[in-house]
């Protein structure tokens, strides 16, 4: 399969390097052409099935491993709407360690430096909750309350335990791991939506192929 920047059309545009001559054109890859998945498709999850990106697996690992296809890769970013692979796609562990460093500055704030603190799950003698589990609040916290089944005043004592620095990084890091992919009997219906995405259309003195314009001042959307 073709990648991502194999399908975005081109365009050539009037010269501007220093030794152009009058009349000579530069060819560049039209990025205002952004591919997308139609909103039936990327808003029904009965098209996609979950998956977990493992180790330090970048884009291509994971289309190759779904489609067996590692050009696909545009396909998982799309399916996921992911623009910036640097901050939304999970770090390999040496450079998120490096990074972490990097933020909190020195091993003793990052490893055990409090970021916050989450409530441990309180319920009554009836097994309903009276305070969820992973609540997020700045300080140890407690609570009593009147358990009218047993008509008793419950003091809880403390419910919340520390999240270091390091800990809340990790999590928010692995949340990006659980991502969702196409599934592959949808395959084709993208990548036939593509080609009509990245194609231009005829009716403009612009137009010189499906994947080329040429002109001084180009429409570059159509």
């Amino acid at each position: 399969m073709p990648s991502y920047f194999r399908q975005v059309p081109n365009f050539e545009y009037v010269s501007r390097l220093p030794d152009a001559k009058i009349g000579d054109y530069a060819p560049l890859k039209n990025l205002f052409k952004k591919g997308k998945l139609r909103e039936d498709i990327f808003q029904n999850l009965a098209f996609f099935t979950k998956y977990q990106i493992k180790g330090n697996d970048r884009p291509d690992n994971v289309a190759y491993e779904v489609y067996q296809d590692s050009s696909l890769d545009w396909v998982i970013l799309l399916c996921n709407n992911i623009v910036n692979i640097q901050t939304e796609w999970p770090l390999p562990q040496q450079q998120f360690d490096d990074l972490m460093l990097s933020k909190y500055g020195d091993y003793e704030t990052l490893y055990g430096g409090i970021h916050h603190y989450e409530t441990t799950e309180i319920k009554n003698s009836q097994d309903v909750i009276i305070v969820p589990g992973g609540l997020q609040v700045s300080s140890p916290y407690s609570i009593s309350f009147y358990d009218y089944f047993i008509d008793q005043q419950v003091d809880s004592g403390n419910i919340a335990v520390p999240v270091t620095n390091y800990e809340y990084e990790e999590k928010l890091e692995n949340d990006k791991r659980n991502i969702f992919v196409l599934k592959s009997q949808y395959l084709n219906v993208v990548l036939n939506d593509m080609d009509e995405i990245m194609s231009y259309k005829k009716g403009s003195s612009q137009y010189v192929s499906e994947d080329l314009k040429k002109g001084d001042n180009i429409k570059l959307y159509s």
